[in-house]
């Protein structure tokens, strides 16, 4: 998967990459019962910004339309500065009664080569060391990630003004969750901790971060923030962040943030165990991972 569709499913809002581009995202007035699903494959012909809408010509789908050009509206319409006419791309087409949205779009062939980002993403394989980034956190307090070691690190990434509710928010919401439920398994709550990392370190202050973070624990200001830190790196180490965590991020010109999603779940040993590079990923999931991870941790410390 190369680069382009983990931009495209993130938060691109504009806070681009899987959620405005400051985090702007479509609707949909049909049920989800009434929605089909189709992979698409076409060569974009046009894009309209002002509509949120690319031109495709596409193949034909079987069972649902003879090959033809046609515009399509787009779920994350702040991904268009990403498509260009000329590009080849496949996609999930959401066809119902009222509309036919195109979503997951992965760009497979690029019309310019001058189109290709400057930066190549690599997944996160599991086993990957981590590095022992420095971030200033709510408390106004660097803290660095090497101090985490010994403990399960979960990791995710935001900006505080993301206005997408299935990105950022929902990153939060459901870390808020996941901390609840660790929080009723006091032998497993010790031995984890959540990190939220802000991409936007410019407006992320120390104070932001405290003000947002409490929001989520539902504690306001009487949040101690134990078992979990908001907190960014400072501006010239940010692109080293951002690569590593395979975090695309562009700023737009209207203060919105374009960028993907990305949340890591990091070992005892500072290694990666698990990443998720999408917003479909659960509270229950990530409970899940946890608690596999330490029952392995406690069997191999038990082997020694």
């Amino acid at each position: 998967m190369n680069r382009y569709k983990w931009l495209l499913q993130g938060c691109f809002a504009t806070a681009l990459i899987l959620g405005g581009l400051g985090c702007h995202g479509g609707s949909q007035s049909s049920s989800q019962s009434d929605v089909k699903q189709y992979h698409v494959r076409g060569v974009v012909v046009s894009t309209d910004a002002s509509k949120g809408s690319v031109t495709l010509d596409g193949d034909a789908i079987p069972g649902y339309m003879e090959a033809m050009i046609m515009p399509y509206q787009l779920k994350n319409p702040t991904i268009i500065s990403e498509l260009h006419p000329g590009d080849t791309i496949t996609a999930t087409l959401l066809a119902s009664n009222d509309s036919d949205v195109l979503d997951e779009i992965d760009v497979i062939k690029q019309a310019k080569a001058d189109y290709v980002p400057p930066v190549t993403y690599h997944p996160l394989d599991p086993g990957t060391p981590v590095p022992d980034f420095k971030l200033l956190n709510q408390s106004d307090r660097t803290i660095h990630l090497g101090q985490f070691r010994g403990k399960i690190l979960l990791i995710t990434f935001i900006y505080t003004r993301c206005p997408l509710a299935d990105y950022c928010p929902r990153m939060s919401r459901n870390f808020a969750e996941l901390d609840r439920a660790l929080a009723k398994d006091p032998a497993l709550y010790a031995k984890t901790h959540l990190l939220s990392v802000s991409f936007d370190p410019k407006y992320d202050t120390p104070a932001v971060l405290k003000s947002y973070g409490g929001s989520y624990t539902g504690k306001f200001t009487q949040e101690k923030f134990e078992h979990w830190d908001f907190a960014a790196p400072q501006e010239k180490e940010l692109p080293d962040v951002l690569k590593f965590f395979v975090l695309g991020v562009t700023p737009e010109k209207d203060k919105t943030i374009t960028h993907s999603l990305s949340t890591i779940v990091v070992g005892p040993d500072g290694k990666v165990a698990k990443w998720y590079g999408t917003n479909d990923w659960t509270p229950d999931e990530l409970l899940k991972d946890v608690k596999e991870l330490d029952a392995k941790n406690v069997a191999e410390n038990k082997g020694r």
